[in-house]
């Protein structure tokens, strides 16, 4: 079953069981996924899915700091709660001691001596673990790394 058809399963089963945020989120992810199929003008295919809802994860994560660098701490925790919800939809995550060996190994492959091979070594990651990590955190280990 495609990613799209099972956030759409879900959601159904949300709105019958009456979980209201579940369905706000849900509903949320599957506007996207449709806006997402309208600019592509076929339906995404789970790759893309994937990157949607990394997005909504990213844009979760970043609000609920805002919110609470700004005092709001129920807020936050509104978004990060949602933030929880949309991550059971991506692969599991990689341990940073699995990120830190993965990075090891990817400098070592292609070579990378510098911060200037930086984009190799991300390229890399990014080809063997798509949405399984951190962009930042692999950002600042591999920066860490080359330096």
């Amino acid at each position: 079953m495609s990613l799209a058809k099972q956030i759409e399963k879900d959601f159904l089963a949300a709105y019958k069981a009456r979980e209201s945020e579940r369905v706000a989120v849900l509903r949320m992810l599957k506007t996207a996924i449709k806006n997402a199929a309208v600019e592509l003008r076929r339906d995404p295919d789970d790759d893309e899915v994937l990157a949607i809802i990394q997005r909504q994860v990213k844009q979760r994560r970043e609000a609920a700091e805002q919110f609470r660098a700004g005092g709001r701490d129920e807020m936050a925790a509104q978004e990060e709660r949602e933030e929880r919800l949309l991550t059971e939809y991506l692969p599991a995550q990689l341990s940073p001691e699995e990120l830190a060996a993965a990075v090891d190994a990817i400098v070592a492959e292609v070579g990378a001596a510098s911060p200037k091979d930086m984009g190799k070594v991300m390229q890399g990651l990014a080809a063997r673990y798509k949405g399984r990590y951190d962009g930042r955190s692999a950002s600042e280990l591999v920066r860490s790394r080359l330096s």
